[in-house]
């Protein structure tokens, strides 16, 4: 649905977008991952024909970026990070026009805005003024115009910006809801979102494609391996001394209580070897050493580890 090959950036001297190849099959929601400044947005503006590319190629719902922008815009719903909206238009008047830019007829139109403000939470707001709304409604008058015509691919840059709590949880349920009817590209910096919303990730940093796959394959391609926290009662050097004996550890690093207040109680994240199981010796080792055990708990390597890794080797390699 989505192809890249090879598409660049160059701002004079300063390369934005590096060569980057990548695709989306349809119907899967893809985060577009990385820190602020890895080349997201520009990347974004170029399949959406906002920007044109140096060099390279892509294209969107099999039409070509260059020579069929027309098609590819009529394929496609963007949802920019800062949305361009009329604020003196009323929410139902930005729809309709919007629509009738697209030459979407009386009826489609009328049915397509019912069906997106119903899906963005605008019902009870239609009539208002777009400049007297907050950012959050701003936010889904753009994603209900991105919507409006129906598009087979959905391109959203930051969507989640400016949110509360709330407005952020129903527009992740959204965008998951999204999926299957619509191919999905999600850019973003917010780790979490990926993790709730994608089948997939491709991250970028400094212009380049560092990786590709699941949340869990790319938790798991770096050999980042689940670590064991042990809260137990004893003193730290003489704890860490101990966890560190145990055949299977291969390091432990102490980490401040949780619970500050209880005094003598310290926390150990212990990481294992490769595809080792250490809780029962870790457990067993804490006990004959007469401390008190609070907790043995399992925790998985996050995406942020990876997030963090990889990013950071890319900047220095820059």
């Amino acid at each position: 649905m989505i192809t890249v090959s090879n598409l660049k950036k160059t701002y004079g001297q300063t390369v934005a977008v590096d060569s980057v190849s990548f695709e989306v099959t349809k119907g899967q929601i893809v985060g577009f991952l990385g820190p602020n400044g890895a080349g997201k947005s520009t990347t974004i503006k170029m399949l959406a024909c906002y920007l044109p590319p140096t060099s390279g190629g892509a294209t969107v719902n099999g039409f070509d970026i260059f020579h069929q922008s027309l098609q590819v815009r009529a394929s496609l719903g963007y949802l920019p990070e800062n949305v361009p909206l009329y604020l003196e238009m009323k929410v139902d008047e930005y729809l309709d026009f919007r629509g009738r830019l697209r030459k979407m007829d009386r009826a489609t139109r009328r049915k397509r805005m019912d069906y997106v403000t119903e899906r963005t939470w605008l019902k009870n707001v239609r009539g208002k003024t777009i400049g007297h709304l907050s950012k959050g409604f701003r936010q889904r008058v753009g994603l209900a115009d991105a919507l409006l015509h129906n598009p087979a691919v959905l391109i959203l840059d930051e969507p989640t910006v400016g949110l509360d709590p709330t407005q952020i949880r129903e527009t992740r349920k959204l965008i998951k809801d999204l999926g299957g009817d619509h191919t999905v590209m999600l850019s973003t910096h917010i780790l979490p979102e990926v993790e709730a919303v994608c089948d997939r990730a491709i991250v970028i940093a400094a212009g380049k494609i560092v990786a590709e796959g699941t949340p869990e394959e790319l938790r798991a391609s770096r050999r980042l391996q689940a670590r064991v926290l042990v809260e137990c009662r004893g003193p730290s050097t003489e704890v860490h001394a101990a966890l560190s004996r145990i055949s299977g550890v291969a390091n432990v690093e102490m980490l401040d209580s949780e619970h500050p207040l209880d005094k003598g109680y310290v926390v150990a994240a212990v990481r294992p070897s490769d595809g080792r199981d250490v809780r029962e010796e870790v457990a067993r080792t804490i006990l004959n050493q007469g401390w008190a055990l609070r907790e043995v708990r399992l925790e998985h390597a996050t995406l942020e580890e990876f997030f963090i890794l990889v990013t950071a080797q890319q900047a220095v390699a820059r």
